[in-house]
């Protein structure tokens, strides 16, 4: 007969497990919205597709939901009471960068390079939130350590493009992942501010679709004017499931974050992003295909983040306090 202790085991493995497939859905919609962008010849049309039908997937079910509803309309009260910075209301510009650069250029680099430049942009700024504390997060220092593990992140970008950036790699392709991840780190520290004042993950992530569909829907607005509607859309059904994929990989960060803490859990989407970048490269190849080179970049994206993440080791001497 299996003791708490073992249940309560299982119930942790079986959140990380999901957490890691979670990440595996993170690869996925870069794969979807890459080829999307590709066969529309127009990114900016790709992500909001993607951005739009995730939007309508949570609204279903805010409709559902009282409480999130409650909580989505209580906002703006929270914002003037000082709660909450209107700026902090905008994270979701992250999310919309991130897919927009999915549709430009996920498509010329591949899933495992784009993989491998976005964790890069979120392990360096995360250092950037841990040693300012970036609205509200939990201050850290940056250790040697953490700037060595940061380091590898960024040298496994060159080695993984290193053959091939210049040539069927332009540099400006690699510039926006690498940006994106900057925005994707920022996006959820202020998220975490949204989701503690109002109680409700299903509120913070409606907003973030809402205020990303938004700012999509006016920048396409300004490019179709400027490039005219694409084409015809494709007829293949799975090319548009991208906002589906994003909206239950955050569904599921929200659930099993609780259970095995924000480390593990971007440990765990880390390995699950790196693990289905590579598979999707090999099997359903877009862009450059996967070389040595990308495989090593990958491997050496998790060492670095694994490094990083490390908690840094207390003095003997406050240890032997803290028994006392």
């Amino acid at each position: 007969m299996a003791t708490p202790d073992s249940r309560s085991r299982l119930v942790t493995v079986a959140a990380a497990a999901v957490t890691v497939v979670a990440g595996v859905g993170v690869a996925a919609q870069h794969r979807v919205n890459g080829e999307l962008g590709q066969r529309l010849d127009d990114g900016f049309s790709a992500a909001l597709i993607s951005f739009t039908s995730g939007l309508v997937i949570l609204l279903v079910a805010m409709a559902g939901s009282r409480r999130g509803r409650a909580a989505f309309g209580t906002l703006g009260a929270r914002v003037r009471a000082g709660e909450l910075r209107w700026w902090m209301l905008l994270g979701g510009l992250g999310g919309a960068f991130m897919v927009l650069s999915q549709g430009l250029v996920a498509g010329i680099l591949g899933v495992a390079i784009f993989t491998v430049a976005t964790v890069t942009g979120q392990t360096a700024v995360g250092l950037w939130i841990d040693a300012t504390g970036f609205a509200g997060a939990r201050r850290a220092p940056v250790t040697a350590r953490r700037i060595v593990g940061a380091a590898l992140t960024l040298a496994a970008v060159v080695i993984a493009v290193a053959p091939e950036l210049g040539g069927a790699i332009p540099a400006v392709a690699l510039v926006l992942p690498l940006l994106a991840g900057l925005g994707v780190g920022a996006q959820a520290a202020v998220n975490g501010r949204v989701r503690a004042a109002t109680s409700s993950p299903l509120a913070a992530t409606t907003l973030n679709f809402v205020v990303g569909a938004t700012a999509l829907a006016a920048a396409t607005a300004v490019h179709l004017l400027v490039s005219g509607l694409p084409e015809a859309l494709p007829a293949d059904p799975l090319l548009y499931v991208g906002g589906a994929l994003g909206a239950t990989f955050i569904a599921i960060q929200t659930i099993t974050v609780a259970r095995i803490g924000v480390l593990l859990l971007g440990l765990c989407l880390v390995a699950g992003q790196l693990l289905g970048a590579l598979l999707f490269d090999l099997l359903a190849p877009i862009g450059v295909p996967t070389t040595g080179s990308t495989a090593i970049g990958a491997a050496l994206t998790l060492v670095g983040v694994i490094v990083t993440a490390m908690p840094a080791r207390r003095a003997r001497g406050t240890e032997n306090a803290d028994r006392a």
